[in-house]
């Protein structure tokens, strides 16, 4: 069904799946620009081999916790530690899953990408889990609403990167390290967008190093 929908109102160019690791169990750090974006994933995987963390508010909505149950989605406590949700990540990664997840945490309500958040960049160092970076383009809700107001189908791209393995975590400064892995990841994803869509990172001295090279 969801694949049946997207044909109808969108049209889609994904390029990069010869980065993605052959067996599950990694990591895709995505950009999240509007509300499309959670049915990319299924669209672009065709499998259910994969969860999304998501904020907890949509929890609070009967329809949405009932569809989370069939779209693999975890609810997560956004502002406070949320150790059950970190247990149960780390447990279907062990059982080979793939985790989707939007460091930045909602979506760019202005389009431009916002300081990512250090839970996927804590969990995949202490862990050692491959990282895939993909970048979205296209699925902005003024851009998706506004052709579906008009019968039109929106134009989406999805570019996954090479993937990478953050380093542990030090013994100092592990705060300062932590911010350190966290910019990696966005910076890796904001290559493959365009300057318009890359927000805080867009002066960023890593991104200025990766499009040198």
């Amino acid at each position: 069904m969801i694949h049946t929908v997207l044909r109808i109102i969108t049209k889609i160019e994904a390029d990069g799946y010869e980065n993605l690791p052959k067996q599950g169990g990694f990591v895709i750090a995505v950009n999240h620009l509007g509300i499309l974006d959670t049915p990319m994933a299924f669209y672009a995987l065709d499998n259910w081999n994969l969860f999304i963390p998501v904020a907890e508010k949509w929890g609070e909505i009967p329809i949405l916790k009932w569809l989370g149950k069939y779209l693999n989605l975890i609810f997560i406590d956004r502002f406070h530690p949320d150790l059950k949700s970190m247990r149960e990540m780390i447990n279907r990664m062990s059982e080979g899953q793939t985790l989707v997840i939007a460091p930045e945490g909602t979506r760019a309500r202005d389009e431009k990408m916002a300081r990512g958040k250090p839970g996927v960049a804590y969990l995949a160092s202490k862990m050692n889990w491959q990282i895939v970076p993909v970048a979205v383009s296209g699925t902005e809700d003024r851009i998706f609403l506004g052709n579906l107001k008009r019968f039109r189908r929106t134009h989406i791209k999805l570019t996954a990167g090479k993937s990478f393995v953050l380093p542990p975590f030090p013994k100092e400064k592990r705060e300062e390290v932590l911010q350190q892995y966290t910019d990696e990841i966005m910076c890796r994803i904001a290559v493959m967008l365009l300057e318009k869509n890359r927000g805080y990172y867009a002066e960023h001295p890593r991104l200025k190093e990766l499009l040198s090279e």
